[in-house]
């Protein structure tokens, strides 16, 4: 993981726009921590050679952590971990992963989360102490495909039996009625049977990927009920008020454009507030066509942390 100090070593100024950095004039900087680790980082801010870079975390709920990746996705975990203030794990914490599971697709449809960022989700958790026996990773279908088959087309059922972790079918749960409001829910008991969950989502142009994964808590007919009476905003609100507070950490580094086709982005986002994540996201790949609901939460009221959004910032549906 790049240090939380880094100096600057070197400088350029790139005032030619191109298709994934139209906002110019914009930094490159050669850094440098420590222990004589170098990088380049783009940054929207001039600096001089010699002056420091610290990267401070901020322990708010609503905040969005967001860090550039090439690659390496366990560095990107960590560091947006690290952004957010980081996390409480130990061998007797029980931890429910929740990842995209929406199709049988291979990974490189970027449909489902990617079994390489599952994968560096349990080095990291390992890493800091969890037990293999208190992880589960929980999926549940909406629709008429059995979640089994998107487990084993996505190859997330082979990271999951390749670490011994336990692949569980919410649909096969016992189910908790709970009212908040005018709405009554049937949640799944895992979701109240576990000491942290973290939202696994993928993430997609257009779409609320962050906070549309949660949803797969509900019970599938309990769901399907609600939505014909109750807008997805007032279901989300509401079952985020039921639900313990829970971490995302969304995989942005391919994502399906509007087209369905693939596009490098390169990007992590964490945040505990999905819905800030997916209008991060979204202002990120500068998508026009916001789900409405989504539009009502102001950009600048959200605290970002790590990366700024212009540094990372790409149109997309122009590629």
């Amino acid at each position: 993981m790049p240090a939380e100090k880094s100096k600057v070593i070197g400088i350029s100024k790139v005032s030619i726009p191109t298709i994934q950095h139209m906002k110019t004039p914009y930094f490159v900087l050669l850094l440098e921590d420590e222990n004589g680790n170098k990088w380049a980082e783009k940054s929207k801010k001039e600096y001089k050679v010699g002056e420091e870079i610290v990267l401070s975390a901020k322990k708010d709920k609503d905040a969005v952590a967001v860090w550039r990746i090439k690659y390496d996705v366990l560095e990107g975990i960590k560091k947006v971990i690290y952004l957010l203030g980081g996390l409480e794990i130990n061998s007797e914490k029980k931890i429910l992963i929740l990842p995209t599971l929406d199709s049988p697709k291979h990974p490189y449809f970027a449909a489902n989360t990617t079994p390489a960022f599952l994968e560096n989700m349990f080095k990291y958790l390992i890493e800091k102490g969890a037990d293999k026996k208190n992880i589960k990773v929980a999926a549940q279908s909406f629709d008429e495909v059995p979640i089994e088959f998107s487990a084993q087309k996505s190859q997330l059922l082979n990271i999951c039996q390749s670490y011994g972790i336990l692949p569980l079918d919410l649909a096969k749960t016992n189910f908790i009625k709970k009212t908040e409001g005018e709405l009554n829910f049937e949640i799944s008991e895992e979701a109240f049977n576990t000491d942290l969950i973290i939202n696994l989502p993928i993430l997609k142009t257009g779409k609320v990927s962050a906070s549309d994964n949660v949803l797969k808590f509900l019970k599938k007919e309990s769901f399907l009920g609600l939505k014909y009476l109750y807008s997805k905003e007032e279901i989300m609100e509401k079952l985020n008020k039921i639900l313990s507070l829970h971490l995302t950490l969304a995989d942005g580094e391919t994502i399906q454009k509007a087209n369905q086709f693939t596009i490098f982005l390169g990007v992590i986002l964490a945040s505990f507030n999905s819905l800030n994540l997916d209008r991060v996201f979204n202002e990120i790949i500068m998508f026009k066509d916001l789900p409405e609901f989504i539009r009502k939460t102001k950009i600048e009221e959200i605290p970002i942390v790590g990366r700024e959004i212009e540094e990372v910032q790409c149109e997309t549906e122009k590629l």
